[in-house]
């Protein structure tokens, strides 16, 4: 698999895409106008303390305070280098859990990391639970475990890289073995070790010397994430448009990553990078709530606060065998771009997928398998479950941040993020109900009403029947005038002469 990573820099922000095999799978953004905290350490104070939620709120010194869960007080990293927080099978707390009324009180300080980024209302989530990362070791200075990454299958070389990063632990705190670590010699943990070790060092010194609260390790940029995280030998080309970009890129690489440096090509054509690759044109698939298929079928994805719910469609696709085979077809396919939608769009949290009804249990498998393999490409935890009785696969995503479309749109001003206004028939209706309720007031009188454009066309045109059959029972008159600027939904009433609004509901 091809795998070119594009990164572009100007006055507004910093982005990054991944491609594979020239289709863009991954979108990183930066704005320069936002704070970005992912992964930022700081010395908080607890704020409050909530043993009811067996959580509290500390205060970091932003406008929003970090939550904290007492899960995130009592983990550990497991033999895959995972944290566990001390759950039980039904994802609520353990009886044997230390209560968090026990371990904080209102105005202690503690150390908490940022686990997950403002998302809506939401503050930031913080844990207590801390790690350092480097490029092929994560340092857990709250931990003495020595994890090693569930992607590196073999047996063989998990048994080696075990025995050689436990030669070189640290005298106090973990290690976790990143997937980038498959072949690498012993030379290359020591010194990663040691910096990783001092990097915490100096994260403890500071918080001594500073007043919570206040950021005591800031997480590298965007861009030199990318590379920490995802630049390895397997990535074909590094795209840097931008020449101050490329110059620190360059520097950067060739004190860490020298064997790369050849990777790194300098963007020179005038159509911008992300416009050249069809980067931008995928963004705003991305942002749309339907996505077609090559085959003419399509999904349909809809978010939540805490849940994605993904449907598929045959739409224009109507195969050219049996029923049972052309579902099965347009299901397959849509696993496909359903795990590329999920990794393009950042989607998190619970996830809901509604694949069309399949007879041929062995169809169900074949599309769970592909789904499967594709989601394996994520380096988000996730986790798939079977098809259900009703045809509906649930999965989970490890949620850190804003999904895109949150991050690039906003709420509708017109239908209140809803995706829906009152149809122009009903508007009409309500209209004429209040219009007949503040007649009943002062009957025989004049009447000035003001309604959007849409509205007053149809009071004029289809509607100029109800309106004149109102008129004539209430005995009023009534002048109708269009405001451009008032909502659809919205009217308001007049009484004329004085020219008095009538408040009716």
């Amino acid at each position: 698999m091809a795998t070119d990573i594009i990164v572009s820099e100007d006055e507004y922000e910093v982005r990054a895409a991944i491609l594979e095999n020239g289709s863009c799978v991954e979108i990183f953004n930066e704005r320069k106008s936002e704070e970005r905290s992912l992964g930022n350490i700081y010395k908080g104070r607890v704020g409050s303390v909530l043993p009811g939620m067996q959580a509290a709120f500390i205060d970091i010194g932003s406008s929003k305070n970090g939550f904290l869960h007492v899960s995130d007080l009592q983990a550990h990293v497991n033999e895959y280098g995972e944290i566990e927080r001390n759950i039980d099978g039904n994802g609520r707390a353990a009886r044997n859990r230390t209560p968090i009324e026990s371990i904080l009180k209102k105005g202690q300080e503690i150390l908490v990391q940022i686990d997950k980024e403002p998302i809506g209302t939401k503050g930031p989530r913080v844990t207590g639970y801390i790690t350092i990362p480097g490029r092929h070791l994560v340092f857990a200075p709250t931990s003495s475990t020595l994890g090693i990454s569930r992607r590196i299958a073999s047996e063989k070389e998990r048994s080696r890289l075990q025995k050689i990063v436990s030669k070189h632990m640290p005298k106090t705190g973990g290690i976790i073995v990143r997937t980038a670590c498959a072949g690498c010699e012993d030379s290359q943990f020591v010194p990663e070790i040691k910096f990783l070790s001092k990097t915490w060092e100096s994260v403890v010194s500071k918080s001594e010397r500073k007043k919570a609260p206040a950021l005591v390790y800031e997480d590298l940029g965007l861009v030199f994430r990318v590379i920490r995280d995802i630049f390895t030998d397997e990535v074909n080309r590094f795209i840097v448009e931008g020449s101050a970009l490329h110059e620190s890129i360059l520097k950067y690489v060739e004190e860490s990553l020298p064997s790369l440096r050849e990777k790194i090509v300098f963007y020179e054509d005038e159509i911008p990078a992300f416009e050249k690759f069809g980067i931008e044109q995928e963004v705003k698939k991305a942002t749309s709530r339907r996505i077609w298929l090559k085959s003419g079928g399509y999904l349909v994805i809809d978010e939540t606060e805490a849940l994605v719910a993904i449907d598929v469609n045959t739409g224009k696709f109507v195969g050219s065998e049996s029923h049972e085979e052309t579902i099965y077809q347009n299901n397959l396919e849509a696993a496909v771009e359903i795990a590329r939608q999920i990794r393009l769009r950042d989607l998190g949290g619970i996830i809901v997928l509604d694949f069309i009804d399949m007879e041929n249990p062995s169809n169900r498998k074949r599309v769970l398998q592909t789904l499967e393999k594709e989601i394996r490409k994520d380096r988000a935890r996730t986790n798939i479950l079977q098809f259900t009785e009703l045809g509906i696969i649930e999965m989970t995503r490890q949620r850190q941040k804003e999904s895109l479309s949150a991050m690039y749109c906003s709420g509708c001003p017109y239908c209140g993020g809803s995706g829906y206004v009152l149809s122009e028939e009903t508007v009409v209706i309500r209209t004429l109900r209040s219009l007949k309720r503040a007649a009943a007031r002062a009957p025989k009188g004049s009447y000035r009403l003001i309604v959007s454009d849409m509205i007053a066309a149809r009071l004029r045109k289809e509607d100029r029947q109800k309106l004149r059959d109102l008129t004539k029972s209430m005995n009023i008159r009534v002048k109708v005038d269009a405001n451009p600027d008032i909502h659809m939904e919205d009217f308001r009433v007049f009484e004329m002469p004085h020219n008095r609004e009538i408040f009716v509901s």
